[in-house]
């Protein structure tokens, strides 16, 4: 009978917030982290029910590999990259059991509200999905089921477009000495918002930025809103930005 957690990365940021969490919980989860050897994921994966993988997306198939063979047949693998439409793919390639992919939409320095995105993979029953929902709910999050689609496209314009569309007006306005004395607060409110995603996070990012499918796309839908703008269309664009302060989106 299978029944333990094993949580590969445990020592990355989001890895060792998950322990630190379960540990805070009672909940027993057992860490592993690089270097990754025969012995020591044999000895991490018996009788486990679920294995969570908390890798970077360059090392992820690479580790999927790696952690599958030492897993008992029933066992449900997870991840918790930013990404899911690939890492799904991935690990149904080299794991024929259930697979459920997860994305927690906050950081290691999480606030009140923790929602984690759940993506079934094709194998994975109620009972395996309710696993690992259970795990998470356990630690206080909330939980929302979606597709890898769906994940995808919503973060490429979430995720992604917020690194892409700071990245690209910071580095327009980089060199440029003579505009410092004209710096409003509101111009230093953004720039404080983005120096840790821009500085620290850059790589990481960047990274998912390449891993997502649905990113470029984004890329073209927010030119076309530039176009816009260049072309003198400011009051639609008004209009249009207005429905984030809808009653119905500014409670959530």
């Amino acid at each position: 009978m299978t029944s333990g957690i094993v949580l590969v990365g445990a020592r990355g940021r989001m890895g060792a917030m998950l322990c630190a969490k379960a540990a805070e919980k009672g909940i027993s989860v057992t860490g592993v982290d690089i270097p990754l050897g025969t012995e020591t994921l044999a000895q991490a994966c018996v009788g486990v029910a679920l294995a969570i993988l908390c890798v970077p997306a360059a090392f992820f198939e690479e580790t999927v590999r790696a952690v599958c063979p030492h897993l008992p047949p029933e066992a449900v693998l997870c991840d918790i990259t930013s990404v899911k439409e690939l890492p799904i793919l991935q690990m149904e390639k080299h794991w024929s059991g259930p697979v459920v992919g997860t994305h927690p939409l906050f950081g290691p320095a999480q606030g009140d509200d923790k929602p984690v995105a759940l993506v079934p993979g094709g194998n994975a029953s109620p009972e395996h999905v309710a696993l690992v929902r259970n795990f998470f709910l356990s630690l206080g999050c909330r939980v929302f089921e979606t597709t890898a689609g769906e994940h995808d496209k919503a973060m490429a314009r979430i995720q992604g477009m917020n690194f892409i569309t700071s990245l690209a007006y910071f580095a327009l306005l980089a060199d440029r000495e003579e505009i410092l004395p004209f710096v409003t607060p509101s111009f230093r409110r953004r720039l404080d918002a983005a120096k840790k995603m821009l500085t620290e996070d850059a790589g990481l990012f960047a990274e998912i930025f390449h891993a997502n499918p649905h990113s470029l796309e984004a890329v073209r839908q927010y030119r076309q809103m530039l176009n816009l703008a260049a072309s003198g269309d400011i009051e639609l664009l008004c209009e249009r930005a207005k429905w984030w302060w809808q009653d119905q989106h500014s409670a959530q």
